[in-house]
């Protein structure tokens, strides 16, 4: 297979494995909640990524990264030029000095090649990742993800159609790209594609048992919308709502009218006020031959009065079970969103996705419990679309967030969460706003000579917990809890953590089960047995990711 070469490759193709593993800590301040683990990582994604190495390898259902495009011009938030300081540093000491001289797509592919190493590794046998590109790094993008992913992992390519670029002097550029590939193609045929497929002929099986039971149109979309309240997983899957009438299962959600001159115009009587709609002013999408064909047909959606949008009925069979190559949806919208949660940040963020386009995409490939990751988050878009898609469907998936700039972090990502959260009234819910601490394991991994105790605390209670631990509630040797059970690490000088019925006696005042971590175990496993506790070696060593 053909590969691509740039200068500098040589030095970063295998630079993910020479990374150590920092610990992450949670700063509680600008946490929201406790133990509901979605995270919100401020740092080098580099770093961020490897230290979630141990913990979420191969477990990361879905990645969707939108990196920075490349563009050549200054003052982007992520710096298109790829000149943000952090990255020229990692340049310099990585790369070496012809890293000073890269051009920029140098640059873009030898600072995406071991991020994109990494992702892959995190991301689970049946996983996907999607990338956001445009047309700078299109091409070099899916070199390097045929070589790190496989060319046959390749899924294919999204147009999403935005329609942002009005320029009149060059070939008007109305779409990006994003680029789909699955970690094994082979796991991914019998999860992926059945999972639309099977809620479609369960909406079909439903509705047309309703209609038959009901005796009017009142009463089968009550009926309806019970069933819906009572099998919330199936809310989303093919789309926001649905409606039942004697032709089946429908959304009302795709528009017929065109906004702009170039729509079609002309009177549709609304069936009920038997007055002309208004919006034909506006302009429809089909010719009238073909809107008269829809009407007569039952496939038009009618409000109450003429004011109302008509819609076209998409009926459950006619549904298509695979995403599109094409997207449509104006790219206006992601500042709309960000917008109405907060307004006074938008100008920072010059084109961030709409939260639908994120949620579309996660509603094809993701389910309950799975876990959601970005590390490109910028304003937090796809904390939101996660959010906001469990709401709408009763799963709880799970995000994990990593954003590069404090100041963005801390002042827009973090509070677009937290205003999403009360906005929606989402209860149980919330995310720990985590920062890059020191180093715990070369990249080798052994640990470090000079770890701190509350560094390995930390990685200890998050590998039984799945939880990040509050620093300030430590009273060496004790940890923390979770339920009934109480953490324990005696952990001063290497191959001197004994745990003896001396030490044992330091936890007798914390009640339940015991997890105690040490060196040796000089007491009889039968008496450890009878006391609750359980007796763990600690981990001088990592598996090498």
């Amino acid at each position: 297979m053909p590969v691509l070469n740039w200068i500098g490759k040589d030095k970063v193709v295998n630079h993910d494995k020479e990374l150590p593993f920092r610990v992450l800590k949670p700063i509680e301040e600008l946490s929201v909640g406790h133990n509901n683990k979605n995270f919100l990582i401020e740092g080098d994604n580099l770093e961020a990524l490897k230290a979630l190495m141990p913990f979420y390898y191969n477990q990361i259902k879905c990645i969707y990264i939108d990196p920075p495009y490349n563009t050549g011009k200054e003052g982007w938030k992520y710096n298109d030029n790829v000149n943000s300081p952090i990255i020229k540093k990692w340049l310099k000491e990585t790369v070496g000095p012809e890293g000073e001289d890269l051009c920029r797509h140098d640059k873009w592919l030898c600072m995406m090649y071991p991020r994109l190493t990494l992702l892959k590794d995190l991301l689970s046998e049946d996983g996907i990742i999607f990338i956001s590109l445009d047309n700078n790094e299109v091409h070099n993008g899916r070199s390097i993800l045929d070589e790190i992913f496989g060319g046959r992992n390749f899924l294919g390519t999204i147009i999403w159609r935005n329609v942002t670029d009005n320029n009149p002097t060059n070939i008007a550029i109305e779409h990006e790209y994003i680029h789909c590939y699955s970690k094994n193609k082979d796991s991914l045929d019998s999860v992926w594609k059945s999972k639309l497929s099977d809620a479609k002929n369960i909406l079909i099986e439903i509705g047309n048992k309703l209609i038959k039971e009901c005796s009017n149109q009142e009463e089968l979309q009550e009926a309806y919308t019970e069933w819906f309240r009572e099998n919330k997983q199936y809310l989303g899957q093919l789309d926001r709502y649905k409606y039942i009438d004697s032709g089946g299962v429908y959304t009302g959600s795709q528009s017929v009218h065109n906004p702009g001159k170039e729509g079609y115009r002309y009177d549709v009587i609304h069936p009920i006020t038997k007055k002309p709609s208004k919006q034909p002013l506006m302009g429809y999408r089909f010719p009238k031959s073909t809107m008269d064909k829809l009407i007569s047909d039952g496939k038009i959606l009618f409000g109450k009065d003429e004011d109302k949008i008509v819609e076209l009925k998409l009926y459950a069979k006619e549904y298509v079970d695979k995403l599109p190559s094409v997207i449509t949806m104006d790219g206006r919208l992601g500042v709309y969103d960000l917008r109405a949660v907060i307004s006074e940040e938008v100008k920072s963020f010059n084109n961030p996705k709409p939260v639908e386009l994120i949620k579309l995409l996660l509603s094809y490939c993701t389910k309950d419990e799975d876990i959601i990751l970005d590390s490109f988050a910028g304003s937090g878009t796809t904390g939101q679309a996660v959010l906001e898609l469990n709401k709408e469907d009763g799963f709880n998936r799970k995000f994990i967030l990593v954003e590069l700039e404090e100041h963005i972090a801390k002042n827009i990502t973090a509070k677009r969460l937290k205003r999403v959260i009360e906005k929606n009234n989402v209860t149980n819910t919330g995310f720990e706003y985590l920062d890059l601490n020191g180093v715990l394991y070369d990249y080798s991994g052994y640990v470090n000579p000079d770890a701190q105790y509350e560094d390995m605390a930390a990685y200890i209670y998050f590998t039984e917990t799945k939880d990040y631990l509050d620093l300030s509630k430590i009273k060496n040797p004790y940890i923390g809890a979770q339920g009934s059970t109480n953490y324990f690490l005696f952990f001063k000088e290497k191959d001197k953590n004994i745990l003896d019925e001396k030490s044992l006696r330091e936890t007798a005042s914390y009640k339940g089960s015991k997890v105690i971590y040490a060196d040796k175990c000089l007491i009889d496993e039968e008496d450890l047995a009878k006391q609750g506790v359980i007796f763990k070696q600690i981990p001088y060593e990592l598996k090498k990711y």
